[in-house]
């Protein structure tokens, strides 16, 4: 069966779902034949085979037992599985500069994840700002430059090909000491730029 829903307009879509291919998709994965999926359910092997090739359409009740019988539950089995973006180009990223300073988000939408990849370019000079403490870690890789890294516990320097480890609980700063510009490859977690 098809399920799915009109939405007027000057654009109409179709939203839907192919539930008797998608119970026909569950129960080759879990290696059972229409015959043997029909006899747990105490359906008939007909029924399942109109089912799966949408000429019968089950009730609640029967398609929760099939879905039982599956190994899924009714949420999961409903729900939409969004396709996990692994590769991003520069066409996905999203830059910001002020003052000196750009940041690329190298990962669109990053707050959704656990950690957040920044690139941080400071001009001459410049200053990634003031990080207040928060719950988390940092952790940074310089890619060009020197940079200084200023806590409340002491001031360090990292140059080209070195990287850092900073505690979210101490308050921070990272300012370029190169005489150009100084890029650095930083991650947070959990996400807070």
């Amino acid at each position: 069966m098809i399920w799915g829903e009109k939405i007027s307009g000057e654009t109409s879509r179709r939203l839907y779902m192919d539930i008797g291919g998608n119970i026909k998709k569950l129960r080759l994965q879990r290696g059972l034949t229409q015959e043997e999926l029909a006899e747990r359910c105490e359906l008939t092997k007909g029924y399942i085979s109109q089912l799966e090739n949408d000429l019968a359409s089950p009730s609640i009740a029967t398609l929760v037992d099939i879905l039982s019988i599956l190994g899924v539950t009714p949420a999961s089995f409903f729900s939409e599985e969004k396709e996990e973006k692994v590769v991003y180009t520069p066409q996905d990223y999203f830059i910001s500069e002020a003052e000196g300073v750009e940041k690329v988000w190298i990962i669109p939408n990053s707050q959704d994840h656990e950690m957040e990849p920044v690139i941080l370019i400071l001009n001459e000079g410049a200053t990634g700002g003031v990080r207040v403490p928060f719950e988390g870690e940092e952790i940074g890789y310089v890619l060009e430059g020197r940079v200084r890294i200023e806590t409340d516990k002491g001031v360090y320097k990292a140059r080209r090909g070195e990287s850092f480890y900073i505690n979210g609980k101490r308050q921070h700063e990272i300012v370029n000491i190169h005489k150009g510009r100084s890029k650095i490859l930083w991650i947070t977690t959990p996400s807070n730029f």
